[in-house]
């Protein structure tokens, strides 16, 4: 099954933010389940500093996912963190029309995602692990991989 949304501009309503705060969990369990999350179908995963009662550090991870699949999602975030709690906020995403192209570099094509507005174009953004395995393969800094594929699609 596929969890994208179309590509095309849309407003979706059918939209949750999940999240709960952490102050107990190890930061090698925060990228495990962020990788279970997305796996599982999340759209975005993110954590942010906080401070807690007492004063102690923590962490507010949040989720945005589609309302079927609260459930799942619940599961992954009581059986693999901490947290004795959830808070649940329904959202609305307006979702941008995308495109991907390619970009010729002196290493080989690279996926340039673009999204667009009318007839705009109003940004553009090479995939990274794409710029990350030519980085690797061919030992050049990713920022020259990255310069490279801006210069060509100026073309």
């Amino acid at each position: 099954m596929n969890n994208r949304p179309p590509n095309h501009e849309h407003i979706d309503d059918q939209m949750v933010k999940m999240e709960v705060n952490l102050d107990d969990i190890s930061g090698e369990w925060l990228g495990y389940v962020m990788d279970v999350l997305f796996d599982a179908g999340a759209n975005d995963v993110f954590y942010t500093p906080i401070y807690m009662k007492k004063n102690r550090p923590g962490i507010l991870l949040q989720l945005l996912c589609r309302k079927e699949a609260i459930n799942q999602m619940k599961d992954i975030l009581l059986k693999e963190t901490t947290t004795l709690g959830i808070r649940y906020y329904p959202l609305t995403v307006h979702r941008m029309e995308r495109k991907f192209t390619h970009v010729e570099t002196k290493w080989g094509p690279v996926t340039v995602k673009q999204g667009i507005s009318g007839d705009n174009v109003f940004q553009s953004s090479p995939e990274y692990e794409e710029c990350r395995k030519i980085a690797k393969k061919y030992d050049v800094p990713l920022k020259k991989v990255y310069e490279e594929v801006w210069r060509n699609a100026e073309k």
